[in-house]
């Protein structure tokens, strides 16, 4: 499996390297089943979404440089341009569809809360019933894939089956969703993030896009989600930093250059009172 370079900053790992071993695939989706152990020590990317349904598992997963614990009965959900390894034990079953972005969005609309939530969260355990429902549609997208005549129309609604089967089982896990549901603003807010925190850092610039005060959108995160708006907008910047610092080989000024800090000392300083230690101390470790 090779890295590739999609473009200077960010190595990944695009959906075609993962052709040769597939269960079952179109051009567009692809379908794995996972056995026994599995590990992956090099942080990567991918171009594409990845859904995970565990049955019987044990293991870590780390994504964006969190751990989560693999068990059984999960779904864990990954965007393009998450950070991620893993190390899963023997004796672990698992089901995998690598989706690309343009078949992604006929059914992404019945993912029934913000992305941002699924990224906060990646990891939702299943009852049950709704590890039996989305067995049933994995198997049936896998049925689908190996016929002959197999129909892009049919996959693309059992997917969006899987996404609204998802979405049910996330409402117990995503306790911050309901705040982004009522408060559309907040939710702009970190779309708007996630589009301009590279060249804009300062509060005012997303007021101004929201139609609001920098004074009523701080107010409005601090009663809602206990942080400021600024704190918003440098946890993202941050995990991009962790990002480029974890998967690429560039070196620290070319990280600040791309993160929009003005030279590498004021990143660096910026870096060491988020997390305690330097970008490269976090490197190395």
């Amino acid at each position: 499996m090779n890295l590739h370079t999609d473009n200077k900053y960010v190595p990944i790992i695009g959906i075609q390297e993962f052709r040769k071993g597939q269960t079952a695939g179109r051009k567009e989706l692809l379908y794995n089943e996972l056995h026994g152990e599995r590990h992956i020590s090099k942080p990567h990317k991918h171009d594409f979404f990845i859904i995970v349904l565990f049955d019987r598992a044990k293991g870590t997963h780390n994504i964006d440089f969190q751990d989560y614990v693999i068990g059984d009965k999960q779904v864990h959900i990954l965007f393009p341009g998450q950070v991620h390894k893993w190390s899963i034990e023997p004796n672990t079953t698992g089901y995998q569809l690598m989706i690309d972005k343009v078949f992604f969005d006929r059914f992404s609309s019945y993912f029934r809360f913000s992305f941002t939530d699924y990224i906060n969260h990646p990891v939702i355990s299943l009852s049950d019933k709704n590890f039996d429902l989305l067995k049933y549609e994995f198997d049936a997208i896998k049925d689908e894939l190996d016929a002959l005549d197999s129909l892009q129309d049919i996959i693309s609604k059992r997917a969006a089956v899987i996404a609204t089967i998802v979405s049910k089982a996330a409402e117990q896990t995503f306790t911050g969703a309901k705040i982004y549901q009522s408060n559309p603003r907040l939710a702009k807010f970190n779309m708007l993030i996630d589009q301009f925190f590279k060249e804009e850092k300062l509060v005012a610039f997303y007021a101004t896009k929201l139609n609001i005060s920098a004074n009523y959108l701080n107010i409005l995160c601090k009663k809602n989600l206990n942080v400021s708006a600024t704190q918003l907008i440098q946890q993202r910047v941050l995990l991009e930093a962790k990002r480029l610092l974890q998967s690429t080989d560039l070196s620290i000024k070319e990280i600040a250059f791309e993160l929009g800090f003005v030279d590498h000392a004021y990143f660096s300083n910026f870096f060491k009172s988020q997390t305690g230690m330097t970008p490269t101390k976090f490197r190395e470790e």
